[in-house]
């Protein structure tokens, strides 16, 4: 069976793994993953990712940090961006996520990078999710 959301698969793996206190999570790789969960890790919303090769397209195992070892650092992740509607924005409509406590993570010509990074490049693009 095809997935036609992987990175909808992706976040919900995380948002799971979250509530049930693990410590990681592997998720079937692709460099647009890798991508995302570098934004994740340069924001402090995981501890750290690792690509782990195998005989098919890879794993990538994400390390999820919590506050004093029970609260998820993350309180909640979405997706915005899907494949039946995607939500694209000019650089002066980028959200802003919890008045800038949260991030969004959008695809743009500069790669994938949060909302901040997009607004001071003056680029748009698609969102993909918000996290906070």
């Amino acid at each position: 069976m095809s997935m036609t959301d992987p990175i909808a698969d992706m976040l919900t793996r995380i948002r799971n793994a979250n509530m049930a206190k693990l410590q990681k999570v592997d998720i079937p790789s692709s460099n647009l993953k890798v991508n995302l969960a570098n934004v994740l890790k340069s924001e402090g919303f995981v501890k750290n990712y690792k690509v782990i090769a195998d005989n098919k397209q890879g794993v990538l195992r994400v390390y999820l940090k919590y506050i004093d070892d029970k609260d998820s650092v993350i309180s909640e992740i979405k997706r915005v961006s899907k494949p039946g509607g995607r939500v694209y924005v000019s650089s002066d409509k980028i959200p802003s996520v919890k008045n800038g406590m949260g991030i969004a993570v959008l695809s743009t010509s500069k790669g994938i990078i949060t909302d901040k990074v997009a607004r001071e490049a003056g680029v748009g693009g698609e969102v993909i999710c918000t996290v906070w």
